[in-house]
């Protein structure tokens, strides 16, 4: 019986737009976040409140939607984001503890260098030759 084919190393090809907003595995620089984690579901949220008054569906409802759909998303980018400072994908949860969660996650996530060199989630997006979907 002939070997099962090889997994491919999700570290050396670059990251879609699909895999860096769907799976939570991987690691990506500050740039990234505040591309990915943080101005795109700003931009989404806000068109699609717009979108969503013009079709005049309850405010409350719309918050609703919107929160449940960027949820996942902005879930995977922080994982990958804890992943790059060698802490794992559950410190996401950090956000839950009330005003303290999003500043703690807001500082470490989005102002503080990810672990030099490769670590246990993969290598280092900033390191010369590694992918960065930013540049």
């Amino acid at each position: 019986m002939p070997p099962p084919p090889e997994l491919p190393d999700l570290d050396d090809e670059p990251m879609p737009p699909w895999r860096m907003l769907l799976d939570p595995r991987g690691r990506i620089s500050r740039a990234d976040f505040w591309r990915w984690g943080v101005g795109l579901p700003l931009g989404a949220a806000l068109l699609l409140h717009a979108l969503l008054g013009i079709a005049r569906v309850p405010r409350e409802d719309a918050e609703w939607a919107v929160n449940l759909l960027l949820m996942w998303p902005v879930v995977a980018v922080s994982a990958k984001r804890w992943h790059d400072r060698d802490k794992s994908g559950g410190w996401v949860l950090i956000v839950l503890v009330p005003v303290v969660g999003w500043l703690w996650a807001l500082v470490d996530n989005g102002f503080l260098r990810g672990t030099r060199g490769r670590n246990r989630f993969g290598e280092d997006p900033l390191a010369p030759g590694a992918f960065n979907s930013g540049r």
